[in-house]
């Protein structure tokens, strides 16, 4: 892998296309290498397997880089960004700061899916102006063909599993993130309650009572109580004063949404840290560091939250 591209602009996103552990691993440790003999800070947050091909792959060089398993660590891609990402490059504010991440890997849900791509997305728009380098690997082999296309929209820079890098003639990271802004229809026996500000403590008791029937107990209630708060209210101060709260079970996931009047017009919105002494603005990121997946859509008519929690 060469430096050509990678040093050219302040903030720089390649997406790595691999097909082999080999090519992986030669890359991803080369990318490494790099990083060591600049000095920079490094993370890695890959899926477990992953992870042992790039520790095996760099040997000794491996101490001193913060290892992340993403399928923990970035289980609800939403998190990803303001928890692993910035959480790393904002705790390194001098000099160049080098990640690797991969959010996206065989076993991700259609479900998960367009929450992924507006991660990838949305790194852009998060790193804008920034000494950050994020290297995004995608395994040609075993993702569909979508999520390759996608890659080279919402990635400036392509990297073979040879390592070989171009530019990508196909770069719109705004368009992804407007595709996979998906209507989103709520289940046909989901139970409802409509809410206005009076109304909060009981809209946290009914989603108590529907969750334990749906089978959920211990910390997940409280999860669960954490987040349907902070979007009730929410509606209430920035959604029109009301909303609707609708729970439901499905694939071993408890389902809650929450449909009111407001306009969300920060594609950031709850991916954002919130700046020292800030008051605020912290409801929707909590949402995402407490559940599973978050899904969002937004339109003029109002904005839908939808958030799962396994059962």
């Amino acid at each position: 892998m060469t430096s050509t591209v990678t040093t050219r602009e302040a903030f720089v996103h390649p997406a790595l296309f691999y097909r082999t552990e080999q090519e992986y691993t030669r890359q991803t440790t080369a990318f490494l290498r790099e990083g060591l003999a600049g000095g920079e800070p490094m993370a890695v947050a890959v899926p477990g397997p992953n992870l042992e091909l790039i520790k095996t792959g760099l040997g000794g060089d491996a101490e001193g880089i913060l290892f992340l398993d993403m399928t923990e660590a970035g289980r609800n891609p939403g998190r990803i960004i303001p928890k692993v990402l910035r959480g790393f490059a904002d705790a390194h504010p001098k000099g160049r700061v080098r990640i690797i991440g991969e959010p996206i890997w065989a076993g991700r849900s259609a479900i998960e899916y367009p929450a992924c791509a507006q991660h990838e997305a949305l790194i852009n728009a998060a790193f804008e102006g920034r000494p950050v380098t994020i290297l995004c690997p995608y395994d040609e082999v075993r993702l569909d063909p979508q999520v390759i296309a996608d890659a080279k929209i919402t990635h400036p820079t392509l990297i073979s599993g040879q390592g070989r890098e171009s530019v990508s003639d196909a770069y719109d990271w705004q368009a992804v993130v407007d595709r996979y802004n998906q209507a989103l229809a709520p289940a046909p026996d989901a139970a409802a309650f409509s809410y206005a500000g009076e109304d909060l403590p009981a809209a946290r008791q009914f989603a108590l009572a529907q969750a334990t029937r749906l089978g959920m107990t211990g910390e997940r209630l409280m999860d669960l109580e954490l987040a349907v708060a902070e979007l009730t209210t929410n509606s209430v101060v920035h959604g029109g004063g009301r909303g609707t709260l609708a729970i439901w079970a499905e694939q071993g996931q408890l389902v809650c949404e929450v449909r009111d009047a407001g306009l969300l017009t920060d594609p950031l919105a709850g991916r954002r840290p919130p700046e020292p002494g800030q008051l605020g603005g912290r409801g929707l990121m909590l949402v995402h560091y407490v559940a599973d997946l978050v899904r969002i859509y937004t339109s003029d008519d109002g904005t839908t939250v939808r958030f799962y929690l396994s059962l």
